[in-house]
């Protein structure tokens, strides 16, 4: 059974930085590319980053050059490094395993990240 668990969540100060961690367990984290989402108060769920087996990483166009995500495959752990922190950035992060077609198909338990102003 595959298992992904979360932690870095906080409260920072506009303009801050923090760093999430996704660690998995029961699968077969080389293989997988995992994702980063968020979901705010009242919106929908919506991609933030993902980073393949091989080290490529893409982005939302509202994170691109203040977030980079990372993977440490020894560690079966996933990173994403969160700078210039916005208060439009307060959002419950979730990391995800992202099968064949790109989806995800397991989910952490979520992160809370907020931002103040």
């Amino acid at each position: 059974q595959v298992r992904l668990v979360e932690s870095g969540g906080g409260l920072v100060q506009a303009g801050g930085s923090l760093r999430l961690s996704c660690t998995a367990s029961g699968s077969i984290f080389s293989r997988d590319a995992q994702g980063w989402y968020r979901q705010a108060p009242g919106k929908q769920r919506e991609f933030v980053a993902r980073a393949t087996p091989g080290g490529v990483t893409n982005y939302a166009d509202s994170v691109k050059g203040r977030f980079t995500a990372s993977r440490d495959n020894s560690k079966n752990t996933v990173y994403l490094q969160m700078n210039s922190l916005k208060p439009e950035d307060t959002a419950v992060y979730y990391c995800a395993a992202l099968g064949f077609t790109g989806n995800p198909y397991v989910w952490g338990q979520g992160t809370q990240v907020t931002v103040s102003s």
